[in-house]
């Protein structure tokens, strides 16, 4: 499989699980949505802020377009509805972006400053990793806080298998 294909395979992915986490959050009472699960950004609402956070700074990293959060804990919207519209807009943003590379841009690479200001160069495939794994690192946490909340109500939370996504999409 061609690298770019690869990480088009994850963009994908990528809108198919948070798409399945947002749809189960939105089951849950406000106050399980926000209950303190002891994570990384505490609540399934810090998490998903989080990975919208992290999405935002690398896309503006990798594209030049877009707002850069000023911190990693900021809460960029405060309700799960807007929240998810914002989701759903940034995993389009994603695809075009990954859309727009080929092999060789992929092998450049780019330059880039951390929040404290350090610079970095990278080869564009290895950034791409990256914030795909990022992604999914987090996601695997609002996905243990959201079954939490699911399984003592008794629903059983959604799979974010990579292969059930690759089934769907044959």
């Amino acid at each position: 499989m061609p690298m770019r294909d690869h990480f088009r395979m994850f963009a994908g992915y990528n809108r198919w699980a948070n798409e399945r986490l947002y749809t189960a959050a939105a089951t849950i009472p406000d106050a399980e949505y926000r209950k303190d699960r002891k994570g990384f950004f505490k609540s399934i609402h810090g998490t998903f802020n989080h990975i919208l956070v992290g999405d935002r700074i690398w896309l503006m990293r990798i594209t030049g377009q877009g707002t850069r959060p000023k911190t990693l804990d900021e809460i960029l919207y405060d309700d799960l509805a807007s929240l998810r519209v914002a989701r759903q807009a940034e995993d389009a943003r994603i695809i075009a972006a990954i859309d727009a590379f080929d092999e060789a841009a992929l092998a450049k690479p780019i330059i880039y400053h951390s929040m404290k200001g350090d610079r970095y160069e990278q080869p564009m495939a290895e950034i791409l990793a990256h914030f795909q794994n990022h992604q999914t690192h987090h996601r695997g946490q609002a996905h243990d806080m959201l079954s939490q909340a699911l399984n003592s109500a008794g629903i059983e939370p959604p799979s974010l298998d990579l292969l059930n996504y690759q089934r769907e999409r044959q």
